[in-house]
């Protein structure tokens, strides 16, 4: 029986066995770093790539609905608004032929009733014809059609009659059905019974009974 103590292990040994160890830690200590770094790349990279696709940003905060689909300018929904018209601006002026240069006089139709619209050419005009639908400018003496006593007139104003459009009922329906053919430049006659005027009687504040009408035709367009 051997009673005698292990032997000791030499310090050589022990020297040896340190180092190994130590190494052996820094190598797993590395292994971790690198694993860590590597990780982060990665995740990193998949932050980037997500943004777009999921309408995050790189930040990490949603897009603000500006950014995202910016508000068209607001339009009027019946389209844009017409220019306003300049604060002083001249009114349009119409040159007038020189046949319809004078203030006409109108005679009396005499007793009778006007039973239909007659319109009598005074000055033969050679512009186009007025056609219903077309925007015309006119001159006119309003009469009483029994005595020829004057009633109304645009001369008073020193300006025509501000232009409106055939047909669409601007005017008694006599005045603008006696317009219809007649030519631009010329001067006529329109003797108007009360049932296309304004009656008779007529209501407050408007002539009664059959009306004569001279009217200068000065454009139409």
């Amino acid at each position: 029986m051997n009673d005698q103590p292990p032997a000791a292990e030499s310090p050589i040994a022990d020297a040896r066995r340190g180092p190994a160890v130590g190494g052996a830690l820094a190598g797993a200590a590395v292994i971790l770093l690198l694993a860590a770094v590597f990780v982060g790349v990665r995740s990193a990279g998949s932050a980037e790539t997500a943004g777009p696709k999921t309408g995050v940003t790189a930040s990490g905060t949603a897009p603000s609905p500006e950014a995202a689909a910016p508000e068209p300018p607001d339009v009027p929904a019946d389209g844009p608004a017409e220019a306003p018209t300049p604060a002083g601006a001249a009114p349009e002026t119409v040159s007038t032929p020189a046949a319809l240069s004078a203030r006409p006089t109108v005679a009396p139709g005499g007793a009778g009733r006007l039973t239909r619209l007659a319109v009598t050419m005074l000055v033969q005009g050679s512009g186009p014809k007025v056609r219903v639908g077309r925007l015309v400018t006119v001159n006119y003496v309003l009469a009483a059609y029994r005595t020829g006593r004057e009633l109304d007139a645009s001369w008073d104003t020193g300006r025509p009659l501000p232009p409106f459009r055939v047909g669409s009922g601007a005017v008694i329906e006599g005045f603008d059905r006696g317009l219809v053919g007649v030519p631009v430049g010329s001067r006529v006659q329109i003797d108007v019974p009360a049932r296309l005027a304004y009656g008779d009687p007529a209501p407050s504040g408007r002539p009664s009974g059959d009306l004569r009408f001279i009217v200068d035709v000065l454009a139409a367009r």
